[in-house]
């Protein structure tokens, strides 16, 4: 018997299946893939042989994931929905590491548990929120747009968070992929603030595509992975470079045939890469210490609400669209994972905390989408009551 052939069919049955059953829910489709990897974990694990390729192939979802939501993207023209980002995210920060660091002292970790903390804190998934707007058509609205730039600052934070990371372990730092890594970024900002006034492509030159699938699907592949590889080489994470080509791309007309060229390459890949993060869980450590981890989600869910609330009411919204922001930036996403199996492969943190930082960010991932709604209910129950 083909095991190869029977389990891709047993986990296409899986997620099938599960995505039955979330869309009954009104939950998102990228928790079935989580859930999938979860549950297929046993079977799979004996069957890949190398997890970290899996994990590399996976990682092109994201790029695509990430290349479309810069497509369905409008840079606005407001100064303000540019500067409050910036704002939030660094109130954020700076919230995020004193309320690690107050963890740190009552539990007594050392300075580079305390440090993957503030990490897993200060990063949420750009995936999971950014098909939340978008399946909610809230994307191109103000308070969406301030959402999505916010977590294009945390992804591009990435590439510091992972210098630091090195510094903290054995490996060696590099002062000039540092400063490219920085300049990179500042030359990002200045390409978003451009976006907003011309397209970067000309309709002329783009004619001959029209009529050509072959040659749409390969031109598209290129630049949504194109812009991921340069980004990469300059230091920052690949993620971003797929994003900006995606906004670039966006705002021409010639290319309004790609999203639909690139479409069953985005639902696959995008699958994949939130199923190997549901392989990293071990069910056994899930099941022998459930109480803390479902503690640990809520603690998480909890404080990260409350202080990404508090960075909302202090740049004047209300207290229903600041619980509303709350709830979108609650979890951790999968770059707070991403740092965390770093500080583990750089022996910073020892594999008891890792285990645990898995379990609860994976947990916080899969409840993240209730939670929103959980949030959102209260938040309006308790308006109504105080109008009245």
């Amino acid at each position: 018997m083909n095991t190869v052939l029977a389990t891709i069919c047993l986990a296409c049955l899986v997620i099938l299946l599960l995505i039955l059953l979330l869309k009954k829910i009104g939950q998102p489709y990228l928790i079935a893939y989580l859930i999938a990897g979860v549950l297929l974990r046993p079977v799979l694990s004996g069957l890949i042989p190398g997890n970290v390729e899996v994990e590399q192939a996976g990682q092109l979802g994201l790029l695509f994931l990430m290349f479309f939501l810069g497509m369905e993207m409008k840079i606005p023209d407001e100064r303000s929905l540019l500067l409050k980002p910036v704002i939030a995210q660094s109130i954020k920060i700076l919230l995020s590491i004193g309320f690690a660091f107050l963890l740190g002292y009552f539990f007594h970790l050392k300075i580079y548990y305390t440090l993957t903390l503030a990490a897993l804190f200060n990063f949420n998934s750009t995936a999971i929120v950014g098909e939340y707007l978008s399946r909610n058509k809230e994307l191109n609205t103000s308070f969406g747009t301030i959402i999505l730039n916010i977590l294009l600052l945390q992804d591009l934070m990435v590439a510091p968070t992972t210098a630091l990371f090195r510094f903290m372990g054995v490996g060696a730092v590099s002062v000039g992929k540092f400063i490219v890594a920085i300049l990179v970024c500042a030359a990002i900002i200045i390409l978003l603030r451009a976006v907003r006034y011309r397209a970067f492509f000309r309709s002329s030159m783009l004619n001959g595509l029209k009529s050509d699938h072959e040659l749409q699907v390969f031109l598209g592949l290129l630049l949504s992975l194109g812009f991921g590889a340069l980004a990469d080489v300059a230091g920052l994470n690949s993620a971003i470079g797929s994003f900006v080509a995606g906004l670039c791309i966006g705002r021409t007309v010639a290319f309004n045939w790609l999203e639909h060229s690139l479409q069953p390459f985005r639902v696959f890949f995008v699958a994949l890469f939130f199923m190997t993060i549901g392989l990293q869980f071990d069910l056994e450590y899930l099941l022998q210490h459930g109480g803390i981890i479902l503690g640990g989600a809520l603690l998480v869910l909890v404080s990260n609400s409350l202080l990404s609330a508090i960075v909302f009411r202090l740049l004047g919204y209300d207290w229903q669209q600041s619980l509303y922001a709350g709830a979108l930036l609650a979890h951790t996403g999968e770059f707070g994972l991403m740092a965390c199996s770093l500080a583990y492969n750089l022996h910073a943190i020892d594999s008891t905390f890792y285990k645990a930082a898995i379990a609860i960010t994976g947990t916080t991932l899969l409840l993240s989408a209730t939670w929103i709604n959980i949030l959102k209910l209260l938040s309006r129950a308790a308006i109504l009551r105080w109008q009245k």
